[in-house]
């Protein structure tokens, strides 16, 4: 026979899960547009909407350099609105080795940051004529069975979208955990927005001056499930140094208003965010 207080615990959790699932699913009926920029290593120059979070997952990547596999899971990007045209960053990144790693641990959280991204020409993406400019930057944190050190990071984006597709380039230097200076260059290339389903790419080149070089070219898809939840998926190859790099990315963007009403519920039925 269950005593009174499990019986009241599990009455207790059945009310819980119950809340849980009546606030996702007025998330969803409630949602913000999701423009964050998976599944790339650079970005576009936008933001998300004031009083909006987005939250960008990749729960399970598959990531190989020189021979060594590791799961990266999760890859996490976390957007806030917290002002017009401006927002909060938080990257992480969790890898999981599959091997031995000669007695290093087997999971590390890195590329962790906190990040403002801020719009200074407002532009196409913005709704508006001409060239969408923003800058994204802020201190590298340290890691956790990384380098403990702090680093930091600017990224200058420059956007443009015609009728059949958009390019976003991003020119970003860092200063990085190991006192050394690196520059990544790098251009991102997608299909019309319009498309339900729409073709991406991107290539890029990142010299650290003071040890290897990177040259990477990714091709993937963007999936508009929902205005609120977009699906990609994404095929990245590079050269590092003399190793050859592999990596699979497959997530998901989804976005929901924290405070405020979204812009896109004051616009016409029909329309899609700022695009």
């Amino acid at each position: 026979m269950r005593s009174r207080s499990e019986c009241a615990w599990r009455v207790g959790s059945g009310v819980r899960g119950a809340l849980v699932v009546s606030f996702v699913i007025g998330a969803l009926f409630r949602a913000s547009p999701a423009e964050a920029y998976r599944p790339f290593d650079g970005t576009d120059a936008d933001t998300a909407e004031l009083g909006s979070f987005e939250l960008e997952m990749g729960p399970v990547h598959w990531y190989d350099r020189g021979g060594q596999n590791y799961l990266i899971a999760p890859d996490t990007v976390l957007n806030l609105g917290i002002f017009p045209g401006t927002e909060l960053v938080i990257d992480a990144q969790n890898f999981v080795a599959l091997g031995a790693l000669d007695g290093r641990p087997r999971d590390a959280l890195l590329d962790t940051d906190v990040l403002i991204k801020h719009v200074f020409r407002e532009g196409i993406l913005q709704g508006k004529s001409g060239l969408s400019v923003a800058v994204e930057a802020g201190p590298l944190t340290p890691e956790l069975h990384g380098s403990d050190a702090f680093g930091a990071s600017a990224d200058l984006i420059l956007s443009y979208r015609w009728a059949w597709g958009a390019l976003h380039f991003n020119e970003w230097p860092e200063y990085s955990r190991e006192h050394r200076l690196d520059l990544f260059s790098g251009v991102i290339a997608e299909g019309p927005h319009e498309w339900l389903v729409r073709p991406v790419s991107e290539i890029f080149y990142e010299k650290d001056f003071k040890a290897d070089q990177t040259v990477s070219a990714l091709v993937g898809l963007i999936w508009t499930a929902r205005e609120s939840f977009v699906l990609d998926a994404a095929f990245r190859v590079a050269r590092v140094g003399d190793q050859n790099e592999a990596e699979a990315r497959l997530g998901f963007t989804w976005s929901l208003p924290v405070w405020g009403e979204p812009e896109s519920a004051k616009s016409s039925v029909g329309q899609r965010g700022r695009f």
